[in-house]
């Protein structure tokens, strides 16, 4: 598309705008349960796209639909008492005889923009919320993987919903002109694109949500089961190829068990298969979805054996036997520093970094010496003091003894500090995101005039002056005191 075809659409979608927001939030959810009923129906469908464009393993391609449906449901249940005109209790004395009400009104067109690793998930995710609250949605889907998200928005289109969500295709010139032209942005991407994007929401005075990157970490204690916590490093890390925001990125074990903790996570990773499986279920890690990821990867890897680090399994050697295939071969690194870009920097690929540390404080001083905070995993037996722990890290959500459990969560809000975004997605409140609060004050009696208005003068002044006190004191003095 062009930016002028970005401009068409939107404009479509403005002058449906009004229709849809007018209708009873109960209609809404009606058309999104018919969607979820198509997208049902064309799952395997949309795996098989999934899995062409993305090269993730059948299994994975399979998550995402469900995921959305799963939204579809929740959120689905909770907007008609969440939108529903409110009455606030009033409060204060110059409240008296006065009804107010509370409106939620959507932005009417909302933008979101999305990344190559979860197409059809990361995109309607956002957009179903915002079609409750009844926005307009227009999504940029990555010029790498446009396919899916534009045949699951035909599918709108098939069950005969009114004309309220629509695909953009194209690259960067694109996602300009639907951040110049929308109400409220959504962005999925990385920390370099989102700064671009805020800086152009800004001048623009529209709000925008960012998801950015991670590096998120688990820090596993001594007294953690190892099994268990070994597992979940190993799928943390490289699931869909390890490019999710949230992967496992670095590793801290406690001194006393990292020995045993590299061996089992070693053995795990060498286990895993990877290629392409083709609808087959015989792969666990796929390809790369670009060559400027593998390049990306690649170069932590090197960067870190370079410094002393050693790849225990995978790494160069291996890389160079599959290159072509795009799989770079799931990794694990141990003595590795934050001297390392591996430590430091977004990977998004299978890499698998291990450092051991010995008192907790030293864990949590590790784990927070980043510019991103995503989320974060631990690791104990004990709970209460992995919830202290917990408490001490600067990121937006943590694990304990569970990886990517808060993702699975609708309920709570899925947000990051420093370079990983601003705002959140999900959460109980994620319909609220795509409105604006409205306040509606009536006086139920109405006078000639209110003691505030005009004329002034010394009497009213006093009046008024004096209820200030009564309202505002909390003790006799000052309440009488003139």
């Amino acid at each position: 598309m062009t930016a002028e075809d970005v401009i068409d659409t939107v404009t479509a979608l403005r002058a449906a705008a009004p229709q849809w927001a007018a209708l009873p939030p109960a209609q809404r959810v009606r058309w999104l349960c018919r969607y979820r009923d198509w997208l049902l129906d064309h799952e395997p469908e949309l795996a098989v796209s999934l899995q062409g464009e993305t090269g993730k393993p059948w299994a994975e391609a399979h998550l995402e639909t469900p995921y959305i449906v799963d939204a579809i449901n929740y959120y689905g249940r909770l907007a008609p008492g969440q939108l529903r005109t409110a009455r606030v209790a009033r409060h204060g004395l110059l409240a008296l005889g006065k009804s107010q009400l509370l409106n939620w009104q959507p932005y009417p067109v909302v933008g979101i923009i999305t990344p190559w690793n979860f197409p059809l998930g990361l995109s309607l995710l956002d957009a179903v919320p915002a079609l409750l609250a009844g926005a307009t949605v227009a999504i940029k889907p990555s010029e790498v993987t446009p396919a899916t998200v534009a045949r699951a928005v035909r599918g709108w289109s098939e069950i005969g919903a009114p004309p309220v969500l629509s695909v953009c295709n194209g690259g960067a010139a694109v996602g300009a002109a639907l951040v110049d032209n929308v109400d409220y942005v959504q962005f999925t991407g990385s920390s370099a694109t989102g700064r671009a994007v805020a800086r152009r929401a800004a001048d623009r005075l529209i709000p925008c949500g960012l998801e950015l990157g991670g590096k998120d970490a688990m820090i596993v204690l001594a007294d953690a089961d190892l099994e268990r916590a070994a597992n979940a490093a190993v799928w943390g890390a490289m699931a869909n190829a390890g490019q999710m925001c949230t992967s496992v990125e670095r590793v801290y074990v406690h001194a006393d068990v990292i020995d045993r903790f590299v061996t089992l996570v070693t053995g795990k990773v060498g286990a895993l298969r990877t290629g392409s499986d083709q609808q087959s279920y015989q792969v666990d890690v796929g390809p790369l979805i670009t060559r400027d990821q593998y390049r990306i990867v690649s170069a932590q890897v090197e960067d870190a054996l370079s410094k002393g680090a050693h790849a225990v399994t995978g790494g160069p050697g291996a890389a160079a036997l599959d290159a072509r295939s795009g799989v770079y071969p799931p990794t694990v690194l141990v003595g590795v520093d934050h001297s390392m870009s591996c430590m430091r920097d977004e990977t998004f690929g299978p890499v698998l970094p291990v450092m051991r540390f010995s008192v907790d404080s030293e864990a949590i001083d590790l784990a927070n010496d980043s510019r991103y905070g995503l989320s974060a995993t631990i690791f104990s037996a004990d709970i209460a003091r992995a919830q202290r722990l917990a408490s001490r890290l600067n990121t937006g959500a943590v694990n304990i003894n569970d990886v990517f459990a808060n993702l699975f969560t609708l309920a709570l809000p899925q947000g990051g500090r420093g370079e990983s975004g601003i705002g959140t997605r999900n959460g109980r409140h994620a319909i609220y995101k795509f409105c604006r609060p409205q306040a509606i004050v009536a006086t139920r009696t109405p006078l000639r005039t209110e003691l505030t208005w005009y004329p002034y003068g010394p009497l009213r002044g006093a009046i008024v002056h004096r209820i200030g006190r009564l309202i505002g004191g909390r003790d006799l003095a000052r309440r009488l005191w003139r």
